[in-house]
């Protein structure tokens, strides 16, 4: 069986509110990103493209935080089985790092791709 409480709405969200607010006060990484989505979040309403393109472009910009956040995650369960150097638990963190860089990699080319076509 289980440890897992019954399915409630709104206790989950809370669970989801407490851990944005745990990644904002511990997370230097993911206040820089936060940082990122306020500022092109504005930048991108008022770009002259397709709704679709500023769907797909919100999409990935907010790939980056989310992966940020599987990221943490990672980081912390590893920490909390060992603070030992093992090379499992380096190699799970470094898994986590490729998560986001990826992420950071789909902005780039997905931003690129659009900001082209919408001047050229």
């Amino acid at each position: 069986m289980r440890n897992q409480p019954k399915y409630h709405f709104f206790k989950n969200t809370t669970y989801a509110l407490n851990g944005l607010k745990d990644m904002i006060a511990n997370e230097t990484s993911f206040k820089i990103e936060l940082i990122l989505v306020l500022i092109l979040l504005p930048v991108l309403c008022v770009l002259p493209l397709d709704l679709l393109y500023k769907l797909v472009m919100f999409i990935a910009l907010m790939g980056i935080p989310m992966a940020e956040a599987i990221n943490s995650a990672i980081e912390r369960v590893t920490d909390l089985v060992t603070l030992e150097y093992h090379e499992m638990a380096g190699r799970a963190k470094d898994a986590g790092s490729a998560v986001v860089f990826l992420s950071i990699a789909i902005f780039v080319v997905v931003w690129g791709f659009s900001l082209i076509h919408a001047y050229m």
